[in-house]
C-alpha cells in the first residue's frame, strides 16, 4: 500500500521535475549528473555512475548526451590510466545554475502543499525510510 503511494508520487514528482527542467533541456537524470560535478576535480565517471544506481549503459549514454550537448568533457584520470573524469564545462556550469533556479523554485511550489511543520515530518520519516532501505539492500548484497 505505501509503496505504491511512494511510486506514484515519485512518478509525479519526476513528472514535475521534466516540466520544470524543459526550458534547460535537461532530462532529471542529466541534470543530477551535472549535480555532482564541478569544472576543476569532476567525478570519476563510476562514481557518478554509482551514486545515480546507473549501470554502465545508462550513464555513458546520458553523458555521451551531455557532452554532445558542450555541457561535460571527459579526462583521463590521472591516478588511474583505466578511468575517466567528467568534468563540467563553463557552458554546463551555466546550464547547472540555471536548472537548479528552475527545479528549487518548482520544488519549493508543490511542496507548498504542505506546512512547514509537515515538511519537516515528512524529511525525517524520509531520512528513516533511506536509511532502512539502503541497510536492507547492504544485507542482501
Amino acid at each position: 500500500m505505501q509503496h505504491r503511494l511512494i511510486h506514484e508520487i515519485y512518478v509525479l514528482l519526476d513528472d514535475g521535475d521534466r516540466r520544470a527542467l524543459g526550458a534547460t533541456q535537461l532530462a532529471p537524470l542529466e541534470f543530477s549528473v551535472l549535480q555532482q560535478l564541478n569544472p576543476e576535480q569532476g567525478r570519476r565517471l563510476t562514481d557518478v555512475g554509482a551514486e545515480l544506481l546507473c549501470v554502465k549503459s545508462t550513464i555513458t549514454r546520458l553523458v555521451d548526451r551531455l557532452e554532445a550537448d558542450g555541457l561535460v568533457i571527459r579526462t583521463p584520470d590521472p591516478l588511474d590510466r583505466r578511468a575517466q573524469r567528467l568534468l563540467l564545462t563553463p557552458k554546463g556550469d551555466a546550464v547547472r545554475t540555471q536548472a537548479i533556479a528552475l527545479h528549487g523554485a518548482a520544488v519549493e511550489r508543490r511542496m507548498s502543499c504542505l506546512s512547514a511543520d509537515e515538511q519537516t515530518r515528512l524529511h525525517g520519516l524520509l531520512e528513516k525510510l533511506q536509511a532502512g532501505l539502503r541497510a536492507d539492500l547492504s544485507e542482501e548484497g
